[in-house]
């Protein structure tokens, strides 16, 4: 599933085609994805203007000059690229439409973008642009990790006490929004830290510390596209790059990339997840 850095990547690739401009058709193909799609959401998006794309978490939140949000969710295998941008940011022409094209947003500047999900475990819902952040989906989400309400003693009184491995208390998004498996693999093997650790027994310092570590990894990931290994795409229908670059994750049996360590990365499994790590450098 995609996760912040590959969902601010398609985001920003969007923006260029959607922000500021009108929704000048939109085809809605079914009924539904994860869930049915709002009632009469074809006619409520078309004619609307994109006032602003921003991200929440692993979501993409269109706010329209309806007063709605159009609510995005990639989903397992989902993909929203962009074709006959006149601005030059996209060099493709329009492709033929594709079977798991389930959502086609004409944009009156020419611009097509194709909601594309093979698995239709991705979403869409509509909902007051003022009350967004009482959905049900982002009322329960924690602080952007990019944001200033992301801060070390924030973690440090979310880790107090908690008995639960670091690993699993940092994929919750109660605590941190936006963070997935690939990501705290690699921010805990920068940090040193186990995942087998328990989050509560670890010293203030390198909770505090964990902060930094985690917005640099994502920060890193976002320069590089983020990570393509299996269905994600940027709006550009390119691969992101970031996997190239994964110190541990998908990488059990090869050696660490510590200089004199030469242990062989770990993977165990925590909560139905793998975690990879390397038991020398992580403790």
């Amino acid at each position: 599933m995609p996760e912040l850095p590959e969902v601010e990547t398609v985001r920003r690739g969007l923006s260029p085609a959607m922000e500021g401009v009108v929704i000048e058709r939109a085809d809605v193909n079914r009924p539904d994805l994860r869930w049915p799609f709002p009632d009469r959401m074809a006619e409520r998006l078309t004619g609307q203007r994109v006032d602003r794309l921003r991200r929440r978490s692993k979501y993409i939140l269109a706010d329209l000059g309806s007063g709605e949000t159009l609510l995005i969710h990639l989903g397992m295998s989902g993909r929203m690229t962009v074709s006959g941008d006149p601005l030059g940011q996209f060099v493709h022409d329009h492709p033929m439409p594709e079977k798991h094209d389930h959502v086609v947003f004409h944009m009156a500047n020419g611009a097509r973008v194709t909601f594309n999900d093979p698995r239709r475990f991705g979403a869409m819902d509509l909902l007051p642009t003022a009350t967004a952040e009482d959905h049900k989906l982002l009322s329960v989400l924690g602080p952007e990790p990019l944001g200033n309400d992301f801060h070390e003693q924030h973690l440090v009184d979310a880790f107090k006490g908690k008995n639960t491995p670091v690993k699993s208390a940092l994929l919750d998004q109660g605590i941190v929004a936006g963070l997935g498996n690939i990501y705290v693999c690699e921010a805990l093997y920068r940090a040193g830290v186990s995942p087998r650790r328990k989050a509560g027994q670890i010293s203030v310092h390198r909770v505090a510390a964990l902060v930094p570590i985690i917005r640099q990894v994502l920060q890193d990931a976002i320069r590089a596209g983020g990570s393509s290994l299996r269905d994600f795409r940027q709006a550009d229908g390119e691969l992101g790059y970031f996997q190239h670059s994964f110190d541990v994750y998908g990488r059990e049996g090869e050696p660490c990339r510590t200089e004199g360590c030469g242990a062989a990365i770990k993977r165990i499994t925590q909560s139905g997840r793998s975690s990879f790590y390397c038991a020398q450098c992580q403790r």
